[in-house]
């Protein structure tokens, strides 16, 4: 089978991690970072490391190769949440410049592990460009969406339109709204979550009309995440294959709406390594190849 980056949905082959042993460190580094970076709790180190060890394996017994990002004393613990350092498409991967300001190294980390894997470099963007990965999303293998937020500004995106060049027909830019304000995790698949070539989990509350009648007009049915579980990140669902998913256990509702929709799922526990930082299962990763 062919295999491609530009892809949400197809069969995940490669996908980056970073174990929370590494980015977390210790309980100490725990202590000191959770509420500067405004974690809704202090994360149980023993427990985050059970977690994160959990959702690598549930990763690998579901057919996915899984590269470890090492540990980096210049990252903060929000470096858990790999998806945000880097974009891909068919030229290998872009890096990203993060809007949170205490997140800044972890491209340059990401840029040292993928040189040693051998992942090609396509660009990065740089001086007053912001770009996180959580923003960007593909709708379909040549039509990228793109976030413009707090984290994603439009001199990132104009950057990542040029980086792109011509692995894409279109970027769509999604106005995203002020929610909480510029200090929360909210990203554009905080409300989007690709699981199929025609169907995606969204909270279409927060979404932007013009975004969600896109999706509509190019026939994707769309689920609607259960509104009590939209805090619990019952909408970051991670595709590692069409309709098959990996969604953070506590979204009882949302699993429920997921299976009716024809979505094989299989759930990880979470509260420590997702919910109290806000990153769910795509936050917590960087795919790297995907079949179609």
């Amino acid at each position: 089978m062919p295999l491609t980056l530009q892809s949400d949905t197809g069969t995940l082959k490669k996908v980056i991690v970073k174990p929370a042993v590494d980015a977390f460190v210790g309980p100490a580094r725990l202590a000191a970072e959770w509420q500067p970076l405004r974690f809704t709790g202090c994360p149980d180190y023993a427990r985050a490391c059970a977690e994160s060890d959990a959702f690598a394996a549930l990763l690998r017994r579901l057919g996915v190769e899984v590269l470890q990002l090492p540990r980096d004393e210049t990252q903060s613990i929000d470096s858990l949440y790999v998806r945000d350092a880097g974009v891909v498409c068919d030229r290998g991967l872009i890096l990203c410049s993060m809007g949170k300001a205490t997140r800044r190294a972890e491209p340059a980390a990401l840029r040292r592990a993928a040189e040693a894997w051998g992942v090609p470099i396509a660009g990065e963007i740089t001086g007053p460009g912001r770009l996180e990965g959580g923003d960007v999303a593909w709708v379909a293998p040549r039509t990228l969406a793109v976030a413009h937020g707090y984290r994603t500004n439009p001199e990132g995106i104009r950057q990542l339109r040029a980086l792109l060049g011509d692995c894409v027909d279109e970027v769509v830019v999604v106005p995203l709204p002020h929610y909480r304000g510029p200090d929360d995790v909210f990203h554009l698949m905080s409300v989007y979550s690709p699981l199929a070539p025609g169907l995606a989990l969204v909270h279409s509350p927060l979404m932007p009309v013009s975004f969600r009648e896109l999706l509509l007009a190019r026939g994707i049915r769309l689920v609607e995440v259960a509104p009590e579980e939209f805090d619990t990140l019952g909408c970051n669902v991670l595709a590692v294959a069409p309709r098959v998913c990996v969604l953070a256990a506590g979204n009882p509702r949302t699993r429920r709406q997921l299976a009716a929709a024809g979505c094989e799922v299989h759930e990880f526990a979470g509260a420590e390594i997702a919910q109290k930082g806000g990153g769910g299962p795509t936050c917590l990763t960087r795919p790297l190849g995907r079949e179609v």
